[in-house]
């Protein structure tokens, strides 16, 4: 029997679509010895050229850490490079190699496969609707970390 979301449990509800829609991207890239957080960074450069270390962190929530392990993991493989900028020698972009700019088309079917699949049976009204009060309930998360870390204890 399936789980029955109330709207107490909203936030379970969707951490479980962010872990089943991790399993449907890492199917898609586990041929090609990826993950989804992988396919994240590889869509990420593709559209935005280069970016900072900070900023894919930012772009797929995980701290630097972790991005540098997933950053290291897309090097060994040849798919992205790293430049130092001539402005600040501490400032490493990244972007994305020859190799790497070939899985444009496979992150891009991903995303769209996945976006069918999640928008299946939805009005652009409730597409909408949806983007309107997920994007609300972020902010208001976030507004309540951000005064956390502000507020010292």
């Amino acid at each position: 029997m399936a789980y029955e979301y109330t709207v107490s449990s909203v936030p379970a509800l969707i951490s479980h679509i962010h872990t089943v829609a991790a399993d449907f991207t890492n199917k898609r890239l586990a041929e090609k010895g990826l993950v989804s957080s992988h396919g994240h960074i590889l869509y990420l450069l593709a559209k935005n050229g280069r970016m900072t270390m900070g900023d894919i962190a930012a772009a797929v929530n995980r701290d630097k850490s972790t991005i540098t392990a997933l950053i290291r993991k897309l090097k060994n493989a040849g798919l992205i490079r790293e430049d130092i900028s001539a402005e600040d020698s501490r400032t490493k972009y990244i972007s994305l190699t020859e190799s790497g700019a070939s899985y444009r088309d496979l992150t891009s079917a991903i995303s769209r496969d996945l976006l069918t699949v999640c928008y299946r049976g939805f009005s652009d009204e409730e597409k909408q609707a949806l983007l309107r009060l997920l994007k609300k309930m972020s902010a208001n998360i976030e507004d309540v970390c951000r005064v956390s870390r502000e507020t010292p204890l």
